[in-house]
């Protein structure tokens, strides 16, 4: 793929499930191009399953840069399948993911730059740590 362009915003995403399904949520961790975090999203989704999560993250991410304007987006995931999904090199079979893939792909589609890149767990942290904290906050609700 491309270079980023150099006004690119890099968002780390992250969803999880605590049991498949079960009470989830998502963290993404947004900076701007200098690598300065800008926004830190989260929210608790209820039972769902850990990829629901993962494209809630993704979703959150493309709806903060459309909204603030921004025509550059790095996405980074530790969620293989999403990231295989976004690009096409994997289906979508299942009927809620592919609702959330559209959605995702409208989104994109209003950017001038997109890229999504997968990492390893141990690279995304922050975004890590934002989900999990979600899904405790969201189990402490009455």
């Amino acid at each position: 793929m491309a270079n980023a362009p150099t006004d690119a915003i890099t968002a780390f995403t992250d969803g999880g499930s605590r049991g498949n399904p079960g009470p989830s949520g998502y963290g993404v961790v947004i900076e701007d191009s200098t690598g300065k975090k800008i926004a830190g999203l989260s929210k608790y989704l209820g039972k769902q399953t850990n990829n629901y999560a993962e494209y809630s993250g993704l979703l959150a991410a493309l709806e903060y840069a459309v909204q603030h304007g921004y025509k550059a987006l790095k996405v980074i995931s530790d969620s293989e399948l999403m990231v295989k999904q976004i690009k096409g090199q994997y289906k979508v079979s299942n009927l809620q993911l592919r609702e959330l893939h559209t959605r995702a792909k409208d989104f994109i589609a209003k950017l001038d730059w997109f890229q999504i890149q997968h990492v390893l767990r141990g690279h995304n942290a922050e975004a890590d740590r934002l989900a999990n904290q979600a899904m405790d906050e969201g189990r402490r609700r009455p």
